[in-house]
């Protein structure tokens, strides 16, 4: 605890001293940043490998190519992110100029999952710098391997003042919560998210909260079927389905399901050959506990293909449920792992039921070539984001925020929306000296109102 403490206060002084506001400062953290990623990247690879199985191709697809592709879009448009941006100044408030500043919070921390272990930490990290703050970044101990050489590394790149890793479980988590941050930014499950807001109320300190959820697609009737289980089943096996994104669950129209069902499998084989689980590049689950909660999951449920797991890999099939009901234990949570369950509707007046069963997603899927089932979901299905007609790609943008909504989250970052989430933004007018309309000043009189009422309506 005492270090802990040592270390938030050794940041507040550096971050007082002004050494992380200027525009030169950021940008040097950034490019050192972006040199640790580019620089090592074979060493993340093979961390990423020994922590979930990831191939070389996922790691770079979905970790550091990822976190490069922020970071150079940050160094882009950093200069015209910081610069005031210029509003309307009400008639009343004549002669006056309006702006809004950003300004860096201070001491940030950042707690980061398992799942995503290196890009879940350096995405918002690149953004926090980009704001000006001083760090703490706190990684979860179910990827250690990934941790130990994200420490090591931050440790070369940066001083302990200015950005600190910190490693460790639960009890490490509580000893954070205890200090005073200026900003918590927080990546994992609901449970852990609610405790993280709980804690951060005792300072009043603001939060980003990236939670999760069960996320839906929904492919009705028009849709072109191949293409839609193709990109389904892209979504859903990427790290195993141990991904806050991924399709939970899947909503198929009545009329089709045999059809697509078969689709799924014959794309699952495709991808990944006949027997999934010896293939090389097939994550696993992140830990025997997460293995025999998601095998527990499936237990007792309608298996059109998979289910069959490999607890000496801690790899488990691809696995398609059918006939689930709101009962069934797999529609109970967040199912995080390779398996996707199937139930169907019949007009688009069924979705908002069905999704009510839930709290808003962190994402919606949408297949269709209908403009009116388009326009249905994105005006009456509330989520943070999603596609249509694809999967998993709206989050990797950084022109877009990624957000939830409700209980799958709040808050958004990526690109700018990174760089205002880790920013106050301070309103400021400046009054010009060379006028001053009396109107405002007592004593209050008829023509007084009058003009009040002129200026203001």
């Amino acid at each position: 605890m005492t270090d802990i403490h040592q270390i938030v206060k050794k940041q507040r002084k550096y971050f007082e001293s002004g050494a992380t506001i200027s525009i030169q400062f950021r940008r040097k953290a950034l490019a050192k940043l972006k040199a640790a990623v580019k620089n090592h990247e074979q060493a993340w690879k093979d961390a990423l490998k020994k922590d979930l199985s990831k191939s070389g191709f996922e790691s770079y697809m979905t970790e550091i190519g990822m976190t490069l592709s922020e970071i150079t879009y940050i160094q882009k448009h950093l200069e015209q992110w910081t610069r005031p941006k210029i509003v309307p100044t009400p008639l009343a408030q004549f002669y006056a100029k309006s702006f809004t500043i950003a300004e860096p919070y201070g001491v940030v921390l950042i707690m980061s999952p398992w799942n995503y272990p290196m890009m879940l930490a350096l995405e918002p990290l690149a953004d926090a710098i980009a704001a000006g703050n001083c760090v703490v970044l706190k990684l979860s101990d179910y990827a250690p391997e990934t941790s130990a050489l994200m420490r090591k590394i931050i440790a070369q790149t940066f001083p302990e003042h200015y950005i600190t890793v910190i490693e460790g479980g639960r009890s490490k988590n509580e000893q954070l919560l205890e200090q005073r941050f200026d900003y918590i930014f927080f990546t994992g499950s609901i449970s852990v998210g609610k405790f993280v807001m709980e804690k951060a109320s005792r300072y009043l300190t603001p939060v980003t909260l990236e939670l999760g959820g069960k996320s839906p697609v929904i492919v009705d009737e028009s849709a072109n079927l191949k293409l839609a289980a193709k990109r389904i089943i892209f979504g859903k096996l990427l790290n195993s389905g141990q991904t806050c994104v991924a399709p939970d669950y899947l909503i198929v129209h009545e009329t089709i399901k045999a059809r697509f069902l078969e689709l799924l499998r014959v794309q699952i084989h495709e991808m990944l050959g006949k027997i999934p689980i010896d293939n090389p590049d097939y994550p696993r689950m992140v830990s025997q506990k997460h293995y025999k909660r998601v095998m527990r999951l499936i237990h007792s449920e309608k298996i059109v293909t998979g289910g069959h797991g490999k607890e000496e890999t801690l790899q488990i099939e691809p696995t398609i449920l059918d006939h689930v009901t709101w009962d069934s234990p797999i529609m109970k949570e967040e199912i995080f792992g390779p398996v996707l369950p199937v139930m169907t509707f019949k007009t688009e007046e069924e979705l908002p039921e069905i999704l009510g069963h839930f709290e808003k997603p962190l994402a919606l899927y949408v297949f269709t070539t209908k403009k009116s089932m388009e326009e249905y979901v994105l005006k009456y299905l509330s989520f943070g984001g999603g596609c249509i007609n694809d999967t998993m790609i709206h989050l990797a943008t950084s022109a877009m925020g990624f957000g939830g909504v409700g209980g799958s989250g709040m808050g958004s970052y990526h690109g700018r929306n990174g760089f205002e989430t880790f920013s106050h933004r301070k309103s400021i007018v400046k009054k010009y000296n060379w006028i001053d309309l009396p109107m405002r000043y007592h004593p209050y009189t008829k023509w007084k109102e009058e003009l009040i009422h002129m200026f203001m309506k």
